[in-house]
């Protein structure tokens, strides 16, 4: 499924925002870098399924899924480099 610019963006967003909920911290909190971490989660979820073998999804939803397991491990990894001094 070949989605425009604009859907990718607002599918970042999502994946962003849905990222940010489930995991706590402080990095990447706003629209912009919630569509940032949410459209390089989207990379990363696609390419992390297909290197487990999962086919590519079809659909909004299968879309958001992934996004939102890439954004996950991108909110994890940005944790793990700048961890907030509890303040």
């Amino acid at each position: 499924m070949d989605f425009s610019p604009i859907t990718w963006i607002v599918l970042g967003f999502i994946a962003g925002a849905l990222s940010g909920l489930l995991v706590g911290g402080r990095t990447a909190r706003g629209c912009l870098p919630n569509i940032v971490v949410g459209i390089l989660g989207a990379l990363l979820g696609g390419w992390l399924a297909r290197q487990m073998g999962f086919g590519v999804g079809e659909g909004l939803i299968a879309a958001i899924v992934v996004a939102v397991f890439g954004a996950v491990v991108v909110r994890v990894i940005l944790e793990a480099i700048n961890p907030s001094d509890g303040t």
